[in-house]
């Protein structure tokens, strides 16, 4: 069963925090919050999606820190920055450093819904694009040695004879290595072969 994003919201102000999460709830969407990025650290779980509204001014560790504590762990979350006026170059900053967007305070409700819609889009592509990922690197471990020369000279765009030649053994070998390899990629043309081959190698 699919896990419902969520929006996480660390910000030192208790009343910005309700504020935002009585916005979200009027929306329809599931929201957590958090009054500290140590808070943050220390509750959050990786498995489930979403996207993190993050203050970037807070006693302790910043929103810029943990940002950066987040990139450290190989967190993809995307981050939008929630930032005062005096803080807009800090903001600038993080979004040099992997943040999606940046909102300036006070911010617009319908403008916050629709950053915060497309930040849960963004996640749900890139989680989709890195299970896939997974996927074919699971099913490129399963290669035998030979498929796996043989699938990289499919790659590289090279014809079945000179595979043939460069691997020393005949064609209608290269063509049973060729419907194996497509098989246990679970791909259907040399197309679909490039991209899996490109996702198993990140």
């Amino acid at each position: 069963m699919k896990s419902i994003p969520v929006v996480f919201v660390v910000d030192d102000d208790d009343a910005v925090r309700s504020g935002i999460a009585l916005l979200l709830r009027s929306a329809g969407l599931a929201s957590c919050t958090y009054s500290s990025a140590i808070a943050f650290i220390a509750g959050y779980d990786p498995a489930i999606g979403g996207c993190l509204l993050l203050d970037v001014r807070m006693p302790g560790i910043s929103g810029l820190e943990l940002q950066e504590k987040l990139r450290e762990r190989g967190i993809h979350l995307p981050v939008i920055m929630l930032t005062g006026h005096a803080d807009v170059p800090m903001a600038v900053r993080a979004m040099k450093h992997g943040a999606v967007d940046f909102l300036q305070k006070p911010f617009n409700d319908q403008l916050l819904l629709e950053r915060v819609q497309q930040a849960l889009e963004l996640d749900r592509k890139q989680r989709k694009s890195r299970q896939a990922a997974e996927e074919y690197c699971q099913r490129y471990e399963r290669l035998s040695a030979r498929e796996r020369d043989v699938m990289n000279l499919i790659v590289a765009g090279k014809a079945n004879k000179v595979i043939a030649s460069d691997l020393d053994i005949s064609e209608r070998t290269v063509e049973v290595h060729r419907r194996r390899v497509m098989d246990k990629m679970g791909v259907r043309s040399v197309a679909e072969l490039v991209q899996a081959s490109i996702a198993s190698h990140q």
